[in-house]
């Protein structure tokens, strides 16, 4: 539930009508669907092994230190402090503001403000336990996967679609360059198939637990996105889709849907409240266990991984998410954080899937709970994909990418200077 409730944020929402700007044809508009499916589920696959080896709290910053060393490891830490989840947060608490417009009307400054808000309130839910917390994500998890599906029942029975919209699926050669750039977005939207291992400290049984989670949980989000965009299609042509005013795409097809009368903005937009809100809560359920996680291992300063005595929850980085998303919300807009976020974590999730073959090279003793089906070929894709994708954008959008390249490696001289200062212990 965790793991779908990140992932179940605002892309789906947002994402396709970026998408068919790039790709106009319904069939390679599919195709990096399926693409992004298939490298989300190869990533959860072999992710999934190191969650059942080393089921600690921080998950990708775990592997990373066993796989290559302290440096990669607090890389991690530090570009998810300074970038990758403050933007994430940003991101997705910036959706859940838009859409509240449609219930109240909001001015962009106002936007802005609601969307710290959201933050620091979730912030406060998180605070006084991960009990109550999980709550909230399973229900909101629940409603908003049970809406999505309506939404695709109630799109394939409405009149108002048709199935030429489906035809010619191909037109003109397929640019790889252009399926790249797509792949970008799209990867926004599966995010979040490896932030459950972020919390593997806190697991019981992970070695059953967490394989069974990441695999379930993502097979789950992959089907539920190739079926929406399939109703997308089926009731917005895609020429029309990529048009600026069908941004909110999910907003737009609702409006079609007879049944829905003329409240389908209007419904759509609660569904898109609700998945948000559980976006947020999970995300800020996930995300402070890194910066737990780095300061345990003595990767960085001792303070953040303060557990509140009365709540037991990291509350220290709890606080510290808390105060980074709603800074980061109020200067950027959506689409500035979701590169950023995409483009910051792929290095390490790249990273990650290589201590899969480092580990097994160097430990082959080790007892592993789990192993990756399919190894090597479905690490393998997920690298070919991932490595292509950063490699496209390096080109494409050279300024922005080597914006964020320079942020995570800024983290380089601060290691070494905590590091000679002591106020780090890496080995």
């Amino acid at each position: 539930m965790v793991l779908i409730g990140i992932t179940i944020g605002s892309g789906i929402f947002r994402v396709p009508a970026t998408v068919a700007e790039s790709l106009p044809a319904p069939g390679p508009f599919l195709l990096v669907w399926v693409i992004g499916g298939l490298m989300a589920l190869c990533g959860a696959l072999t992710l999934a092994e190191l969650a059942a080896l080393y089921p600690r709290s921080g998950g990708v910053l775990a592997y990373l230190e066993e796989g290559f060393g302290p440096l990669p490891a607090f890389l991690f830490g530090w570009s998810q402090l300074v970038v990758i989840r403050a933007s994430a947060l940003g991101a997705i608490s910036t959706i859940f503001a838009e859409y509240f417009g449609k219930f109240v009307p909001l001015t962009p400054d106002q936007v802005h403000w609601v969307a710290a808000a959201l933050i620091i309130l979730i912030g406060l839910l998180n605070w006084v336990g991960v009990q109550r917390a999980a709550v909230v994500n399973n229900f909101a998890t629940a409603v908003k996967y049970g809406a999505l599906l309506a939404l695709v029942v109630f799109a394939f029975t409405a009149p108002t679609g048709s199935t030429a919209h489906f035809s010619p699926a191909w037109s003109g050669a397929l640019s790889l360059s252009a399926l790249a750039t797509a792949l970008v977005p799209v990867m926004w939207a599966y995010d979040g198939w490896g932030d459950l291992s972020f919390m593997s400290g806190e697991v019981k049984d992970p070695g059953r637990v967490l394989p069974r989670a990441l695999i379930l949980g993502t097979l789950a989000i992959v089907v539920i996105y190739l079926l929406v965009n399939l109703a997308y299609i089926y009731l917005v042509p895609l020429p029309e889709m990529a048009q600026p005013q069908s941004g909110l795409i999910a907003a737009t097809a609702a409006e079609r849907i007879p049944a829905f009368g003329g409240a389908g903005a209007r419904l759509i937009a609660a569904v898109v409240l609700i998945s948000t809100f559980s976006s947020v809560n999970g995300t800020m359920m996930a995300g402070p266990r890194i910066f737990f996680g780095m300061s345990d291992r003595g990767l960085f300063f001792k303070g953040i991984a303060r557990v509140s005595p009365r709540f037991h929850s990291p509350s220290t980085a709890i606080m510290l998410a808390s105060v980074l998303g709603a800074v980061y919300v109020m200067f950027n807009d959506f689409q500035q954080l979701a590169d950023k976020f995409v483009l910051g974590i792929f290095p390490f999730y790249v990273l990650a899937v290589l201590a899969v073959f480092v580990l097994r090279r160097r430990e082959p003793g080790l007892e592993r709970p789990y192993r990756v089906l399919g190894y090597p070929v479905v690490p393998v894709i997920f690298l070919i994909g991932a490595v292509g994708m950063t490699l496209n954008a390096l080109v494409t959008k050279l300024g922005d990418t080597a914006l964020t390249f320079g942020i995570i490696l800024s983290g380089v001289p601060v290691f070494y200077i905590a590091r000679a200062a002591g106020k780090i212990k890496a080995r």
